[in-house]
């Protein structure tokens, strides 16, 4: 999962950051509820995981305004604010769980896992580009009914790509939805893991879904969109 996690003690984000990357998900890290609300309104993450009591704005108000800006990402509260009024709060301010202080990391990647299962069931989880569909729900990839095994950087690229079809995905955004905003990754990486990808969905009998924007990034569409 490519994951944002809004907290202001440094020794928490730090855990929180090395321990889910550790479990393969891209980690993304804001101090407070002004830079954590500012990424939330520019790029896309499966989940956000917000603290509650931080500078400039708490949690409880980075997550109104979120939802006033329409902004659909699954919000994980996760906080030592554990009485029920503040609970209820968290709810009703568009959470969609809220766990308390001090946590079992287990249990916190389970809650992760059931909060992206519920988002994917309220929309529809299938994605399609001419003969080409990914699953997000399950991450199976297949092109005219045949499946396709893809690294998991490799099917992050994809995603982000099928997201956006139609429009152009720019290179740095794509090399910090993917790999995260704290890596050092040059644009000859994401160039690299393009050409493998395209290697695996654009085969030369196959008409051409992946296309570079010279000096922009990258785009996926169909023939009829060009």
């Amino acid at each position: 999962m490519n994951l944002l996690v809004v907290e202001d003690e440094a020794r928490m984000l730090e855990l929180l950051r090395r321990g889910l990357g550790e479990e393969g998900h891209s980690v993304t890290c804001a101090p407070d509820g002004e830079e954590g609300l500012q990424l939330a309104r520019t790029y896309p993450f499966d989940v956000v995981i917000l603290d509650v009591m931080m500078p400039k704005l708490d949690g409880f108000q980075m997550l109104q305004r979120m939802r006033s800006a329409r902004v659909p990402t699954p919000v994980l509260v996760l906080t030592a604010k554990d009485t029920v009024p503040d609970v209820v709060r968290g709810l009703d301010l568009g959470a969609d769980d809220y766990l308390t202080k001090p946590f079992s990391f287990t249990e916190l990647l389970a809650r992760l896992r059931a909060v992206q299962r519920r988002a994917h069931r309220l929309q529809n989880p299938m994605l399609r580009v001419s003969d080409l569909t990914l699953d997000p729900s399950t991450r199976e990839v297949s092109r005219a009914g045949l499946s396709i095994y893809l690294t998991r950087t490799e099917y992050n690229l994809l995603e982000r790509l099928m997201y956006r079809v139609g429009k152009v995905a720019e290179r740095r955004a794509l090399i910090e939805a993917v790999w995260g905003f704290d890596r050092d990754i040059e644009e000859n990486t994401l160039d690299a893991f393009m050409h493998l990808l395209r290697s695996k969905i654009d085969k030369p009998e196959q008409p051409k879904l992946i296309y570079t924007v010279r000096g922009v990034g990258y785009v996926i569409r169909e023939a009829s969109q060009l």
